[in-house]
C-alpha cells in the first residue's frame, strides 16, 4: 500500500527537525525513504546528491544513520561488538571514535563486555544511539527514541542528541509521539496526517498552533 502521498520536506544541515503525526501517518516510511529501504518514488537529495539509485548500504556510506523504532541492538552481542558494527563500514582504527562515545555515553565503558540483550530498555536506546553515532554520521535519522522508556530517560536521551547537534554539528531528523520534548529540541517541525504534511515551519510557531496544540500538546 501507498503510505506517503507528495510528502515534501527539508532539513538544514546542523539543526534538528522533528516529524510529528498519529500513528499510521507515515512517519517511519518517510526515515525509511530516506535511508531507501522501502520501494518510493520521487527524489530525496543529500548534500545535493539525487539518492534515487543509492541502496541502503551506499546511503550510509553518505554518512546518514538510521537508528529505527525498537533499538535494533544485537542482543547476543556484547557492548562493545555492538559499536564495532557502527563502523563497520569504516577503516582503520576506531579507537578515537570510542573515546568520543565516552564522551557522551560513560556507563558505556564498564559494560563494554555486558551482552546488548541484557541492558535496560534506556540502555539499549542509548547504545543503538552510539552505535549510529560510531558511524561518523552527518545526518542522524532517529525514529521513536522515548518509545516504551521512562520520562526521566527519555529526557537524558533528548539531552543526549541536542549535545551531538550542538557539539559535533550533527544534522537530525527524529521522528517522535512525545511532542512536547520533541517541539522544545527541535529548531524545526513537520506534521504529517495520512501520509500528507499539513503543517511545517520553526517549532515555536507549531507549538503556538490551535490544531498542535489540540492534537499532539494536549492543551
Amino acid at each position: 500500500m501507498q503510505a506517503l502521498h507528495g510528502v515534501s520536506l527539508a532539513v538544514a544541515e546542523g539543526e534538528i527537525a522533528t516529524v510529528l503525526g498519529a500513528n499510521g501517518a507515515g512517519k517511519t516510511t518517510t526515515l525509511r525513504a530516506v535511508s531507501n529501504t522501502v520501494r518510493r518514488d520521487g527524489v530525496v537529495r543529500f548534500d545535493g546528491r539525487v539518492l534515487s539509485r543509492h541502496g541502503p548500504e551506499a546511503v550510509a556510506n553518505l554518512g546518514i544513520a538510521h537508528v529505527p523504532e525498537g533499538r535494533g541492538t544485537f542482543a547476543e552481542l556484547t557492548v562493545w561488538e555492538n559499536l564495532r558494527l557502527g563502523a563497520y563500514s569504516r577503516r582503520g582504527s576506531v579507537k578515537s571514535d570510542f573515546e568520543r562515545v565516552l564522551t557522551y555515553f560513560p556507563w558505556i565503558d564498564d559494560r563494554r563486555n555486558q551482552q546488548a540483550g541484557t541492558l535496560s530498555g534506556g540502555e539499549q536506546q542509548m547504545l543503538a544511539l552510539a552505535r549510529a553515532f560510531m558511524q561518523r554520521p552527518r545526518l542522524l535519522l532517529l525514529d521513536e527514541p522515548s518509545l516504551g522508556l521512562a520520562p526521566v530517560l527519555v529526557t537524558e536521551i533528548f539531552r543526549i542528541i541536542r549535545e551531538l547537534n550542538e557539539q559535533e554539528g550533527l544534522t537530525v531528523l527524529v521522528v517522535e509521539q512525545n511532542a512536547h520534548i520533541a517541539l522544545q529540541v527541535a529548531q524545526t517541525a513537520f506534521v504529517l496526517e495520512v501520509g500528507r504534511v499539513v503543517l511545517s515551519g520553526p517549532s515555536a510557531d507549531l507549538q503556538a498552533h490551535e490544531s498542535v496544540r489540540r492534537s499532539y500538546l494536549g492543551y
